[in-house]
């Protein structure tokens, strides 16, 4: 394990540069965090026309246990949610993406070339978050990498210590702590989820159902458990003791903290959709499902959060909400979309991935539109500030009808737990049939222009005629037209 003090001993950090900062350093971080920004509404810009190879990079494949009973599986490539993030060096590109082959990889975006990679104890599944650390760091850690794996091969939930939450050095690929991750009610002590970091606070959810405030600072970790571990601030429980009776212990938070107005909203697998007031610094709203919920809160233009919903633990149909959080929960609902049921590997139907919407892109003269992509094998678009008129639909539990939205594009693409983009004139979709690009216009006509056969789970981003993902096949891509 590398600290401070031993890049120094081996040479990747000299003196001089630990009495430097940041500011010496020209670099700009395009997709920092699991969906692009803090309200988890963007995915890069300029799609691309078409989906030829640019270039591919082999991942690579690892081992990975799923339980005492059933043992361990070998998983290639990347899976989700897996999106990449983006950083531009001078006029370089890099790519920071975690893989099934134990590692976290900086990859050059503009050649595929693998520039470092850092080894975690299991496969890497979840999308990392880049800190850009205060100006009087050195400039070797001006940007720290925060990233999650599973639990680590050969360990179990009832293993002392599970450290699957890590900070990484952006620039030299070397460790600058570990996070214990603590045993709870929850089932799982992996890391999935990504970070938001506000005010130099990290804030995540991790598997455990611990919502947590860390301290990022290399310089603030302290050795614990023969461990540098970071400082943690606060955790506060996302489940309730009902809900891990009614779930058998699958409490898991998989999702990523969504801002707005100085609430975080994040999903937990308990079936709640809490409200954190970072002000207060407790949970202040809390809109109960019952589902398992995988995906994470997305922000829209009209101050509401659209959020999925999995068929499990519920009556009725899975689907994905459209919540107003400025009212009470009784109060919140704006629309329900339904999906149908289906069943496929474990899951039993709903929408596990997030929504996409345009309304990062959209600049007025749109429709406000969200898409998201089911188990049931269809990617639904559906117009999030218009709704069907004199409709109403079950919710979840079907204990109340709620409106529903208008759909205006439903494409049959095979079964997904891929995030769809959605921008001002494309949608792009993956998922295990393929990637799709579709165009569409003013009017809300579709149409596909490219599709790329390969198996996805992950989510991808775009940026300058480029669409960067990685695939179940072992293989990351870059997608677009090819010169």
């Amino acid at each position: 394990m590398f600290t401070l003090q031993s890049m120094v001993l081996y040479g990747e950090i000299s003196e001089d540069s630990l009495k430097s900062n940041c500011s010496r350093l020209d670099h700009k971080v395009i997709i920092p965090t699991f969906l692009g920004n803090e309200q988890r509404n963007f995915y890069g810009n300029d799609p691309p026309d078409t989906l030829e190879i640019i270039w591919k990079h082999y991942l690579g494949k690892g081992e990975t246990i799923i339980s005492r009973k059933l043992g361990s599986r070998i998983w290639a490539g990347a899976g989700w949610t897996g999106q990449p993030l983006l950083v531009q060096e001078d006029s370089s590109l890099y790519i920071i993406q975690g893989a099934y082959d134990h590692h976290l990889k900086k990859i050059n975006a503009l050649s595929g070339e693998l520039i470092w990679q850092y080894k975690f104890d299991d496969v890497v599944k979840g999308t990392g978050t880049i800190w850009e650390a205060p100006d009087t760091f050195p400039p070797k850690n001006c940007l720290i990498i925060l990233q999650g794996s599973r639990l680590g091969v050969g360990n179990y939930l009832d293993t002392k210590h599970i450290p699957s939450y890590r900070a990484i050095s952006y620039y030299t690929g070397h460790e600058l702590w570990r996070l214990d991750v603590k045993w709870t009610d929850s089932y799982s002590r992996d890391a999935d989820g990504s970070a938001l970091v506000l005010n130099d606070t990290v804030y995540i959810g991790l598997e455990n159902s611990l919502f947590t405030l860390l301290n990022p600072s290399p310089y603030k970790a302290s050795i614990k458990n023969g461990m540098l571990q970071p400082e943690i601030i606060q955790e506060t429980k996302l489940y309730t003791r009902n809900d891990v009776l009614a779930h058998k212990n699958n409490v898991v938070t998989e999702s990523s903290p969504c801002l707005l107005d100085s609430i975080l909203y994040i999903a937990s697998g308990s079936g709640h959709v809490f409200g954190y007031s970072i002000k207060e610094k407790k949970l202040v709203w809390d809109f109960y499902i019952g589902s398992d919920i995988d995906g994470s809160a997305v922000a829209t233009n009209d101050r509401c959060i659209i959020v999925s919903v999995e068929k499990q633990y519920i009556e009725g149909r899975g689907g994905a909400f459209k919540l107003d959080p400025s009212k009470p929960p009784e109060k919140a609902v704006v629309w329900y979309m339904p999906v149908s049921d289906k069943e496929y590997a474990s899951w039993e139907g709903g929408i596990i991935g997030s929504s996409g919407v345009n309304d990062y892109y959209n600049d007025g003269n749109l429709p406000y539109l969200a898409a998201f992509s089911a188990i049931d094998g269809f990617l639904y678009v559906v117009q999030h500030d218009s709704l069907q008129k004199s409709k109403q639909v079950y919710g979840p539990r079907e204990e109340n009808m709620y409106p529903t939205p208008r759909l205006v594009f439903k494409y049959k693409i095979g079964t997904s737990i891929s995030t769809p983009l959605l921008f001002s004139d494309k949608l792009i979709a993956a998922g295990y049939g393929g990637l799709y690009l579709f165009e569409y216009d003013k009017e809300l006509n579709f149409s596909l222009l490219a599709k790329f056969p390969a198996s996805f789970e992950s989510t991808p981003i775009v940026y300058h005629g480029k669409i960067y993902i990685a695939s179940r096949n072992g293989y990351f891509y870059c997608l677009g037209k090819k010169l």
